[in-house]
């Protein structure tokens, strides 16, 4: 039996020409109202091994429709499960006013956590689970196309603590980090939220600018260190406005899992997934240029280990780089380096390539030192 691959179409304007027979084959509609091109339908197309993924289908296309076929109407749900592109601030927060705190409360992410909160984490209603499993596949399928564009090796992420203040030292260093592999040709990666991960993302977002930009952009961020201080998400949408970023990319990946933490809008493409445990192996497997670990605590802990398993079985065919960004921290006050080196040296793992530092130039140039990562 012949394989055959499916085209994914999301909008009208790609919609596809039948083959001589008029038989269209091997497509996913994502989330098509049909009834807008009513001059597509009247052609009398018939359709074979096609996905009708939530769309809208008028009652004279029906017919056309095969056996072979499989159709998933509209979830209903808040959220669209079939969503066929990546989030960006702006769609995640839509609603969200700067300057208006009360409005977050409502905006599109908000009602999204609200609504997942109530139905449960661990929800048992089929449909409710279905549909984030729908959601999450999608997300997970436009998140692969747009890391298509690029050469695996030049994905680099970064770990860390989302407590982490924007005034804190840590915070500079990992905006500085970020800029300058971002400025090399790097997709910088993150658990997409607050601290550590927002750093990541300040600093793809600020490439291409001068160390004053910069500076001034750290400055308005100052007025809310924490998320949790008032202020925190509109002043993240003041920089962006200030200093809006057309070239350069980054990818963040949070969870409503944990939607207490709110994702950083400076990611410019944003995969937020509902289960925690998939978005968590998809950035771990996504680095594979190498992966910054600046001080976190018990979720950053898991992380190491996960990606040293991945590293020690070279499950993607090879080892990438483990940047300890922390002398102090990642040797005494969670000395999980010696530890891993020990490890490492008595052979129970393998092919780690293991730095550790508190230089951050150093740390770009353990990232730009593996094979095959330059661009």
């Amino acid at each position: 039996m012949t394989a055959h691959s499916y085209k994914e179409i999301d909008n009208l304007f790609d919609l596809p020409a039948p083959d001589e027979s008029g038989r269209v084959s091997h497509y996913v509609f994502q989330y098509i109202d049909f009834a807008q091109a009513p001059q597509y339908v009247s052609a009398g197309h018939r359709f074979s091994d096609c996905c009708f993924l939530g769309c809208e289908i008028p009652t004279e296309m029906e017919g056309s429709i095969g056996c072979t076929c499989l159709i998933f109407p509209r979830m209903g749900r808040i959220y669209n499960a079939f969503r066929g592109k990546l989030y960006t601030g702006e769609s995640l927060y839509e609603g969200f006013v700067p300057g208006d705190e009360d409005s977050f409360a409502t905006c599109f992410d908000s009602r999204v956590y609200a609504d997942y909160m109530e139905k449960g984490k661990e929800c048992h209603d089929i449909r409710e689970t279905l549909g984030r499993s729908l959601h999450d596949r999608a997300i997970g399928d436009a998140m692969q196309d747009f890391l298509s564009r690029y050469d695996d090796r030049q994905v680099v992420a970064v770990m860390g603590g989302h407590a982490l203040l924007r005034t804190d030292e840590s915070y500079r260093k990992v905006v500085y980090i970020s800029k300058v592999l971002t400025e090399k040709g790097k997709i910088m990666a993150s658990g997409g939220g607050p601290g550590a991960m927002e750093a990541t993302h300040v600093g793809a977002w600020m490439a291409g600018r001068n160390d004053s930009d910069v500076q001034e952009a750290l400055d308005m961020l100052a007025v809310a260190p924490s998320f949790r201080d008032p202020g925190w998400l509109s002043s993240a949408f003041a920089v962006r406005e200030k200093y809006p970023q057309t070239k350069y990319r980054s990818l963040g990946i949070p969870t409503w899992f944990y939607g207490h933490e709110p994702a950083t809008p400076f990611a410019t493409h944003i995969a937020k997934y509902f289960l925690n445990s998939v978005r968590e192996d998809t950035l771990l497997s996504i680095a594979k240029g190498g992966i910054i670990y600046s001080p976190g605590s018990a979720g950053t802990l898991q992380e190491i280990f996960q990606d040293a398993a991945q590293n020690h079985y070279e499950t993607f065919g090879f080892a990438s780089p483990m940047v300890f960004l922390g002398r102090d921290y990642y040797t005494r006050e969670m000395p999980v380096y010696p530890m891993l080196e020990d490890l490492l040296a008595r052979g129970k793992y393998k092919n780690l390539q293991l730095s550790i530092t508190d230089d951050p130039d150093q740390a770009i140039q353990a990232i730009l030192d593996f094979p095959g990562s330059q661009a």
